[in-house]
């Protein structure tokens, strides 16, 4: 009986206490999630912009290996015709590897960024 009573005192004595560890550790909580998806913004951002600038390089170098090819076989067709045969064997081989060479490194290194966070707290 005393036991109870002793519990309850401090139950009732430290209830404010309790109460602001409580929203303390809410609020870490909240604060880590924020800072993961911020990161995680972070990076998906960089990776689209990224992207966009391949896209430029490969529409200007294409144009570029059309026009050399063009002058090589001397004839338009047959060089932007040859142009187009490599970027679409280039963009079949990268749908088949997709995973391989994107998905999986992107969802890996997503997960690494929020474990080292966690690690380094």
């Amino acid at each position: 009986m005393g036991n109870s009573e002793n519990i309850a005192s401090f139950i009732r004595e430290n209830k404010e206490v309790l109460k602001e560890y409580v929203e303390t550790r809410y609020e870490i909580y909240r604060l880590k999630g924020i800072k993961t998806v911020s990161k995680t913004a972070g990076f998906l951002g960089w990776i689209i912009i990224s992207l966009f600038l391949l896209f430029l390089v490969i529409i200007f170098g294409g144009m570029t290996l059309a026009y050399w090819l063009s002058d090589v076989f001397s004839s338009t067709v047959a060089g932007f015709g040859v142009t187009t045969l490599f970027l679409l064997l280039v963009f079949v081989l990268l749908a088949i590897f997709r995973k391989k060479l994107f998905i999986n490194p992107v969802i890996t290194n997503i997960i690494s960024q929020s474990n080292d966070e966690d690690d380094n707290q």
